[in-house]
């Protein structure tokens, strides 16, 4: 049976989650894959939307604020790696652009697909918990890939740095543009 694209994204997909190093390899030097990338980032965006729904909120705004704001922070926390990870943290052998390191973080939001599952009453923030530390595992996997570390402690490093740096630009947002809790 011919590999066709739509089969080689369901096993890029599968692999990402999986922390497969050889799945990052592949889709960091494959200019192609940043579609597929883009999309699972937004499918994994989409899916904290409708997961949260589980908590109460069944408005499409809440849907769409939800889905918004998980696709901002991951783009802050992509860019903020990329920074923290070529600039700040690289080592000698360190070599990546934007696209790689943007095509590998993309494929490591996979597992944040399955926060859709969130939606059924009473598992919403254990799914939201359980996806949040896969996908920290899974970008750990993608970062150490795509900047060429040798160490994992490294990535781990940048990740948290990262992570930790977009978590407050989130909560700044949110206190600065949220609603208000009066």
């Amino acid at each position: 049976m011919p590999i066709t694209r739509l089969t080689l994204f369901a096993e890029r997909l599968i692999g990402a989650a999986a922390g497969d190093p050889a799945v990052y390899e592949d889709v960091e030097v494959d200019e192609s894959a940043t579609a597929e990338a883009m999309l699972t980032v937004l499918m994994s965006s989409l899916a904290a939307g409708v997961g949260i729904r589980g908590l109460g909120g069944h408005s499409v705004e809440s849907l769409v604020a939800i889905s918004t704001a998980a696709l901002l922070l991951w783009a802050a926390w992509a860019l903020l790696t990329f920074q923290i990870g070529t600039r700040l943290l690289p080592q000698s052998q360190t070599r990546s652009s934007v696209g790689e390191l943007l095509r590998t973080l993309g494929f490591a939001t996979a597992p944040g697909c399955l926060r859709v599952l969130g939606v059924i009453p009473g598992v919403t923030i254990p799914v939201f918990a359980l996806t949040a530390v896969w996908m920290l595992g899974t970008m750990v996997v993608a970062v150490r890939q795509a900047l060429d570390y040798d160490t994992t402690v490294r990535a781990v490093a940048v990740c948290l740095v990262g992570w930790a740096l977009a978590v407050a630009v989130a909560v700044l947002l949110g206190v600065l543009w949220g609603p208000s809790l009066s």
